[in-house]
């Protein structure tokens, strides 16, 4: 089993201008990204647009990557959705003989108390699948509580991780402090990477990443290395991209460096929009920067 150490990145869905699947892009992003460092590949995330992907779009856009990674680089499948039971079939159905773990959003829109949030954790566990449990409250509306991380992580062994991004910082350091050996953090926000693994996480699954993965995976490795001065450089110069991506929504900005570096064209699926004029200018003006 993969620890998942290091920068995964949660990747894009690439389109064509009449919006249908662009393959030939997916296949450059992935080279892209396995030959500039990235240490695992996260598919059909929110910044997959999966929400807008059909089932015969998501299998083969799934297809499309093993073959495109190849066996170079472990991979997580995103699963997740509000109503439990569905969750948990779809897991069980899946053929996951190519993934190592699935990343599971906790339940949106309904808003479960603590107790429901664990319950639905420990029915995903019962399928014996390595998971991922996936806190992202701006996106659920509702925060899963590190106490209810941590005891999910000491009652079921499969729980392998936490794809931590609550907006408290402190959340992801009570983990790190009080968590079992066997369980890891990784941050689901960019801009604490650093920080988050200075403290002892297993690095990020990154949006910006897929964009920057040499930066970003050097910047990770340092940290690791316990090199803080250089990897505190990196993280400085990558800090208002980081920004600029996420000021209008994902994957909006994330598409819009990646147009720019001629790996995918800028097309998103409705309700999403490309990123304004606006920001498109002002992330190409960084990317001059960087």
């Amino acid at each position: 089993m993969s620890n998942f150490k290091g920068v995964g990145v949660a990747l894009v869905t690439p389109f064509n201008e009449d919006l249908s699947v662009d393959f030939d892009s997916l296949t450059k992003l992935v080279n892209f990204n396995i030959e500039n460092g990235t240490d695992y590949l996260v598919i059909l995330g929110t910044t997959a647009e999966a929400a807008t992907l059909s089932s015969e779009e998501k299998k083969q856009v799934i297809d499309h990557i093993i073959k495109a990674n190849n066996k170079r680089v472990p991979l997580v499948l995103g699963i997740g959705g509000n109503d439990t039971m569905e969750v948990k079939k779809q897991i069980e159905e899946t053929d996951l003989s190519d993934f190592d773990a699935v990343l599971s959003v906790s339940p949106y829109y309904n808003k479960p108390n603590q107790e429901g949030l664990y319950q639905h954790y420990k029915a995903l566990a019962s399928t014996g699948k390595n998971i991922i449990i996936y806190n992202v409250p701006s996106r659920t509306g509702q925060n899963v509580e590190a106490s209810t991380t941590l005891r999910l992580a000491e009652e079921f062994p499969n729980l392998i991780m936490i794809k931590e991004a609550a907006p408290n910082i402190l959340q992801y350091f009570d983990i790190l402090r009080l968590k079992p050996a066997n369980f890891n953090l990784v941050s689901g926000d960019d801009e604490y990477t650093l920080p988050v693994t200075l403290a002892g996480g297993n690095g990020v699954i990154s949006v910006i990443g897929q964009g920057y993965p040499k930066e970003f995976s050097t910047m990770v490795q340092l940290a690791f290395d316990g090199k803080v001065n250089e990897a505190y450089e990196i993280h400085n110069k990558l800090v208002e991209i980081t920004r600029l991506i996420f000021a209008e929504g994902n994957p909006a900005g994330i598409k819009t460096v990646l147009a720019e570096l001629g790996i995918i064209k800028n097309y998103l699926r409705l309700p999403l929009v490309a990123a304004s004029n606006g920001l498109q200018e002002k992330i190409k003006a960084e990317m001059a920067k960087i």
